[in-house]
């Protein structure tokens, strides 16, 4: 079987071990930020961010200022923001290069990575906007800058979905799928726990059902009743936010979230006993073809 150890899209500091560990616990505050993050909600991140950096009591951590370097960065493609905002945006450049210095900002990156393959996607996307608009001096120097951001980083081992193809899924339906895809990623390792069904830990059927509930739409709990009560559908036509279903041999026992693009491999990501959500190639596993029923979706098709 084949799978992609893919790093946490969230690390939070433990308070045991603040001075020398970085743990699973829950901060309600840096979690509301990545939430927000995630939902685009840019200002509001770095309002929140910058509260939480005056605040004390998260002197402990570096994600309040990490938070607010990555929303100011996003907020540039807003022209007239960024007009008004140069040098916060300047300042979210050195800050995140500071924070990259640090033995605890190494693991903020690496547990953050993808929110960091975004935006460097989107800050491509920026840097030939003003390169179109003749500003090569600008250009020049804030490539140079961020490109030092994203030096080192194992950006390709993040399931990518290309800019143009980016472009191309914000411009139809598919763009949803996209979003519920990039909020399942973000729980990459978190650990599996019997039953589970939130963000502490997760059985398979536990996370598609906290996936879907994070878009309003309630499905059953069950792997086995969500197959029943899905629409089912035809390999060729299961895509990204689908669902697709497994069996030992008896009733099905096993339900993934498919990430692929249409016509792609088929790839799921899912709540694995040994690994914790993970993301695995279905297509090139022998262990999950072989026990592969179908494919179902709650999605409009």
């Amino acid at each position: 079987m084949k799978e992609k150890n893919i790093p946490i899209s969230f690390w939070i500091l433990s308070m045991a071990f603040i001075s020398s560990s970085f743990a699973f616990s829950q901060v309600p505050a840096f979690d509301r930020l990545e939430q927000l993050f995630f939902q685009k909600h840019y200002k509001i991140v770095y309002r929140k961010a910058n509260r939480l950096i005056n605040n004390p009591n998260y002197d402990y951590s570096q994600i309040p200022r990490y938070y607010r370097s990555i929303s100011a960065l996003e907020m540039a493609s807003n022209t007239q923001w960024y007009k008004r905002n140069e040098e916060v945006f300047e300042k979210g450049i050195i800050d995140l290069l500071d924070i990259k210095s640090s033995n605890q900002g190494q693991r903020i990156f690496e547990a953050h990575i993808y929110e960091l393959s975004v935006l460097k996607i989107d800050l491509d996307s920026w840097l030939s906007d003003i390169k179109r608009q003749g500003a090569l001096e600008k250009h020049e120097k804030y490539s140079e800058l961020i490109s030092k951001i994203f030096s080192g980083l194992n950006l390709n081992d993040v399931y990518e979905i290309s800019s143009k193809e980016i472009v191309m899924l914000s411009n139809s339906a598919l763009s949803s799928r996209f979003e519920m895809v990039k909020f399942a990623q973000m729980h990459l390792n978190v650990p599996y726990v019997s039953a589970g069904d939130t963000p502490v830990g997760f059985d398979c059927s536990g996370f598609t059902c906290f996936i879907f509930e994070n878009y309003g739409k309630k499905i059953p709990r069950r792997a086995k009743d969500q197959f029943e009560a899905s629409n089912k559908l035809k390999a060729n036509d299961a895509k990204m936010g689908d669902l697709v279903f497994f069996s030992n041999g008896g009733e099905i026992s096993h339900v993934g979230l498919l990430i692929n693009e249409p016509g792609k491999a088929k790839t799921m990501i899912h709540a694995s006993t040994s690994k914790g959500i993970s993301i695995v190639e279905i297509d090139s596993s022998e262990y999950w073809t072989k026990r592969l029923v179908g494919f179902g979706s709650f999605l409009q098709h």
